[in-house]
């Protein structure tokens, strides 16, 4: 029994120092509503997010498409980088991904913020067998918990993605057996 689950990454959203009121950008709204449209051929069973605004936003067009209520996961938030704006971004983002026990002051290392995501995955996973499952994130948590199933998705695969972003991971059981990216095919 396959259990797909669709990864959303956020479309774009207009800068704000709180994580959690960070609208889309007009942008994003536009892009959101391709993001609907894409995952109106698909049979989502059940949709979550992170409680980012910026996250729901995006998905919740899906979630009025199927009449579902979006379930809100806080482990699904982005990765905290540091407790305060670093100085050089790259540079930062990059000695995490290198070094995955390391984290920066206040900040989640690489292993610690992927076990809080993967763990939702699982519970997921389990919850909702054979069934389509659409979940509203973020770039960084969002790797970091692919990565967990298939190295190949790490650094530079992060910095390739688009905001939105769709990508369908097919499960059997727990076992991650194809990666399909559904955002090209707009």
């Amino acid at each position: 029994m396959i259990t797909n689950i669709y990864f959303v990454r956020h479309a774009h959203s207009i800068y704000a120092p709180n994580e959690y009121g960070r609208p889309l950008s007009k942008q994003g709204l536009l892009d959101a509503k391709k993001v609907t449209n894409i995952l109106k051929r698909e049979k989502i069973n059940q949709v979550y997010s992170s409680p980012y605004k910026r996250a729901l936003q995006t998905v919740e067009g899906i979630a009025n498409t199927r009449e579902k209520e979006i379930i809100i996961v806080d482990d699904l938030k982005e990765r905290i980088l540091a407790k305060a704006p670093v100085d050089d971004f790259s540079k930062a983002i990059k000695k995490v991904w290198y070094e995955e026990d390391f984290s920066w002051d206040g900040g989640e290392s690489n292993r610690i913020a992927q076990a809080r995501g993967v763990d939702t995955l699982l519970q997921i996973l389990n919850e909702h067998k054979g069934e389509q499952i659409v979940i509203g994130t973020h770039g960084n948590i969002m790797v970091l918990m692919m990565n967990y199933f298939d190295h190949q998705y790490g650094f530079e695969f992060w910095k390739r993605l688009t905001m939105p972003d769709i990508y369908r991971l097919s499960f059997r059981d727990s076992t991650l057996v194809k990666v399909n990216r559904l955002w090209g095919e707009r």
